[in-house]
């Protein structure tokens, strides 16, 4: 029986990396697909012949469209499939969400299809005063058009010089500049953390922990661990503590979609990742609270291998109900990270440094600490328990053996 392979994100086909007529098995690469996280491996899914392609490589393609068939060799395809219609109809069917009388989708975004995404930013027109007429009250690039084809306001006079100022890029000679046209990430990345900073009320809570422990446990951990070429990262052991101090908060991990509250059960942390030329990934490690340090770690480093390298596998980049960013690597004393909406808050992670410190005994000595700053949404949690769900990571931190499945690492 055939078995259509549907896309799970919006975005740009870039590359079919199979043909009509070729044998692939479940696991096997068939195309590339930039979304507007990250450029994804998209997979078989099943065995058999690749019997059509339903897309060309540049194409902007909804989540949900087909892109193709695979089948037994030699089968026959009876009849179109009806992709488009059952789309609408599932959509329908679906309860609604709605913001400000817009249709959002799970992650709490406006829908609209990549295009029409990227009309809005060139023209600078905010999607919520869109009224979206495709499938399911989607935003399509006719909607956005015709809001831009609008008059615009006459343009304000031009202010008075200001005595000594630097003339803008565009008054300066071409040879003197160099001009880069965003990508679909690094206008996401805009586009997310512009709508999150303005949308979404940040409060922050910052402690100081003590990370010997957890440094001196990360080393014997890695001692018996190195048979079996494996090796836990500070960053892992940090996931895994902010995993075990969601499950204590589960109001932490909590997704807010302006009319309702979404309390997840599962615990999935979402770790930035830096890319190279300026990108930026969140890739999700998945039941971080239940997953054991040496399977996350041989999972995340595989994860972020495939981030670097632009081999990201659709699930790599799916579901994360709270996210970590750790600039320890970058030397930094200390910052606040933007939450990523819907998500309740997200948590900054900065760098261990030898510092002077006052011994329990009054004895001046030095130790290594770290500061850790959560940002939160005040609409989900408040700072009383802001400031418990800050102690309680600490204390895992600074107890580390509480973060290990005694029954194996």
């Amino acid at each position: 029986m055939a078995h259509e392979i549907r896309l799970a994100m919006d975005g740009l086909l870039i590359n079919w990396l199979k043909d009509v007529g070729d044998s692939v098995s479940a696991s096997d690469i068939i195309a590339e697909f930039e979304s507007d996280k990250a450029t994804v491996e998209i997979e078989a899914g099943s065995d058999g012949e690749l019997l059509e392609l339903r897309a060309e490589p540049g194409d902007e393609l909804g989540e949900g469209a087909v892109i193709a068939v695979i089948g037994a060799r030699g089968e026959s395809l009876a009849a179109e499939p009806s992709d488009a219609p059952a789309a609408v109809e599932a959509e329908s069917s679906a309860p609604e969400r709605t913001t400000n009388g817009q249709r959002m989708s799970d992650d709490g975004r406006i829908k609209a299809s990549p295009l029409a995404r990227r009309i809005a930013a060139d023209k600078g027109i905010d999607l919520s005063r869109v009224k979206g007429t495709g499938p399911g009250g989607r935003i399509v690039k006719e909607d956005v058009e015709s809001l831009s084809a609008t008059p615009p306001l006459p343009p304000s006079p031009p202010s008075a010089p200001i005595e000594g100022a630097q003339p803008t890029w565009g008054a300066l000679p071409q040879d003197d500049v160099e001009i880069t046209a965003l990508s679909r990430m690094r206008r996401a990345i805009a586009d997310g953390t512009v709508r999150s900073k303005r949308n979404t009320p940040h409060f922050y809570v910052t402690v100081e922990a003590d990370v010997e422990p957890l440094l001196a446990l990360r080393a014997e951990i890695n001692k018996a661990l190195a048979e079996r070429g494996i090796k836990v990262s500070v960053n892992d052991m940090l996931i895994k503590a902010l995993a075990l101090t969601l499950r204590a908060f589960p109001n932490l991990n909590t997704h807010y979609y302006g009319d309702r509250f979404v309390q997840h059960k599962r615990v999935n942390i979402g770790v930035s990742v830096a890319l190279p030329e300026n990108g930026l990934v969140n890739v999700v490690c998945h039941d971080a609270d239940t997953t054991s340090l040496s399977e996350m770690a041989a999972g995340n480093k595989a994860m972020y291998e495939r981030a670097r390298s632009g081999k990201i596998k659709p699930d790599d980049i799916r579901g994360a109900t709270f996210t970590i960013s750790n600039l320890g690597p970058f030397n930094v004393k200390d910052f606040s990270a933007i939450i990523s909406s819907p998500e309740a808050g997200i948590l900054a992670i900065s760098s261990a440094r030898r510092v002077p410190i006052v011994r329990d005994d009054g004895a001046l000595g030095v130790g290594s600490r770290m500061n850790m700053t959560l940002s939160v949404d005040h609409r989900v949690s408040n700072g009383a328990e802001g400031a418990t769900f800050m102690n309680h990571l600490r204390e895992l931190i600074e107890n580390p053996l509480r973060l290990l499945d005694l029954r194996g690492v």
